[in-house]
Parts: C-alpha cells; sequence; structure tokens
C-alpha cells in the first residue's frame, strides 16, 4: 500500500475529536473516495495525510515508512503528497494563475526552464493553458479549483488528495473537472477526494471508505458497494440512486442481475433491451 492510516486519532485544541482510531490503507495508482457525513472525520484525514495535522496517537506510513515528522520530513512528503483545500481561495495567493501555479517549484530551487515546463503541463492537464496570464481574482470558482489542482501537479505528485472537489461547482463544472481528475488517474497519480455524494462515489472511485465519527468502518471496491447498506447507514448514506432502481426493475424481469455504476449505462443497457 502507498499510504496508510493505522489507529489514527487527532483531539483538536478545543477538545474535539476529528479521528478517533482510523485505520485504511490508499493502493497505489488507486481512485479512491473518502465517503461520510459532515464531521466524520474527512478533512482530517485528508490533512494527516499531507501532514499538514499531527496524530495525537497512532500513526501514517508512506511507501511502507513511517512518516517523518521533523520539518525536511514533512516538505518531503508534501512535495510527493498533494492536498487541494475545499475553498480555492484559501489556497491562492498569487496576483495571476502564472504565478500561483509557479510558486511551489520556485520553492522547490527548480531551474527556471524547469519551472516553466512544469507550470506549461499542470495548465495543460487542468485545460487552464489559455487562462495562465489571467488575475486569479477575475475567475470563475471552477476554474480557481483547477488552477489550485494545477499548483499541486506543478510539484509532480505521487497522490493527490482533494476535500470535497465537485461541492460549490455546477453540473458543467462538475463534468470538466471529472474529466481533469480522470486524465490523471491514467497517469497513474493516486487520487484520495473526500465526498458525501455517494452516487459519485460509486461512479467515480476504485475504492470506498466509508467514514463515521472519526473511525473508517468499511472499505471495499466500488463494486461491491450494493452489498454494503449496513455500512452506508452506519456512515449516514443511503444506496446510489442507480442502485435502488436497477433492484426495482430487476425484480421484474427488465434488467439482470448486474448493477451498473451509473444512471447512463442503466438507461444504456434499457435501450438495449428495448431494441431487442
Amino acid at each position: 500500500m502507498l499510504l496508510e492510516a493505522i489507529a489514527l486519532s487527532h483531539r483538536y485544541a478545543d477538545g474535539s475529536m476529528g479521528l478517533d482510531g482510523c485505520s485504511l490503507a490508499i493502493g497505489r495508482g488507486s481512485r479512491n473516495a473518502l465517503l461520510g457525513a459532515n464531521g466524520s472525520g474527512k478533512t482530517t484525514l485528508l490533512q494527516h495525510f499531507n501532514g499538514l495535522l499531527r496524530p495525537s496517537s497512532g500513526s501514517l506510513r508512506f511507501a511502507g515508512a513511517l512518516l517523518d515528522s521533523s520539518r525536511a520530513g514533512l516538505s518531503a512528503l508534501r512535495r510527493r503528497v498533494g492536498l487541494v483545500f475545499q475553498n480555492p481561495d484559501r489556497q491562492l495567493f498569487s496576483a495571476s494563475v502564472i504565478e500561483d501555479v509557479s510558486f511551489g517549484p520556485l520553492n522547490l530551487g527548480l531551474d527556471e526552464a524547469t519551472v516553466r515546463r512544469r507550470v506549461a503541463e499542470a495548465l495543460a492537464a487542468v485545460g487552464m493553458t489559455e487562462q495562465a496570464g489571467r488575475p486569479v481574482h477575475h475567475l470563475s470558482f471552477g476554474q480557481k479549483k483547477r488552477v489550485c489542482i494545477a499548483g499541486v501537479l506543478a510539484m509532480q505528485p505521487e497522490v493527490l488528495l482533494l476535500d470535497e472537489p465537485m461541492a460549490g461547482l455546477d453540473a458543467a463544472m462538475q463534468s470538466d473537472l471529472l474529466a481533469v481528475l480522470d486524465r490523471l488517474a491514467k497517469q497513474g497519480i493516486t487520487i484520495v477526494l473526500s465526498t458525501h455524494d455517494v452516487d459519485f462515489a460509486y461512479r467515480w472511485a476504485d475504492d470506498i471508505h466509508l467514514l463515521a465519527a472519526g473511525r473508517c468502518i468499511a472499505s471495499f471496491p466500488a463494486s461491491e458497494l450494493p452489498q454494503q447498506a449496513a455500512a452506508l447507514h452506519q456512515a449516514g448514506q443511503t444506496l446510489p440512486s442507480v442502485v435502488a432502481l436497477h433492484r426495482a426493475l430487476a425484480a421484474r424481469g427488465i434488467v439482470g442481475a448486474t448493477v451498473p455504476r451509473s444512471l447512463e449505462t442503466l438507461l444504456a443497457t434499457l435501450s438495449l433491451e428495448e431494441s431487442r
């Protein structure tokens, strides 16, 4: 496993519990959804994976090695594990897009040509090349999110962490961002994102990790989610809409036993059945 939380607990300064003995593992090159209600520990866990927070107890492993919590160790971790916040305004601080995306590589002490190449590749990856010279404050919310991702990609991380990346985006923006994430996954980047949208998690992820009250109560391949109704309920979630609809259709003999991962796939199956 590439990234592991082992009995991880975190108590905030006000005494509230963010994580309570949370354990889960992230496979290299996989697409992972941390699924749970607000307050379940998703954001806290992501911030531990990036070294932004330190555990009260338990441990973290990256590439098989225990996390080095020294300043140098955390700096090395953040070059390999990048975090994109839910609110892009927490992450963007430079005047223009190109300046913001350049910030991380410049801080690595890279030469000018290497920085330019990394920035160009990162902006191209998120479809923001034509916006490179624009002031950050002139961008839409969705464009700001993509610039945040580009800033992390310019560091060439092995793992991309995203906190509620679809929050605040309309359907078109969500589709654009999903295309970006799919391209990155095909390049071999491990992606871990938090969400409370069970339909999206089921459609997109390779693996799903259910969080409730600061614990990971279940981890499984996304294809097994229809069999996880009890764990979903414990995590404050319902079965995906496509699963409920498929079961109703299957009970009437309209479709077969295989559960599709999206409504689009189910509709395509129904169209095929009608054409026979």
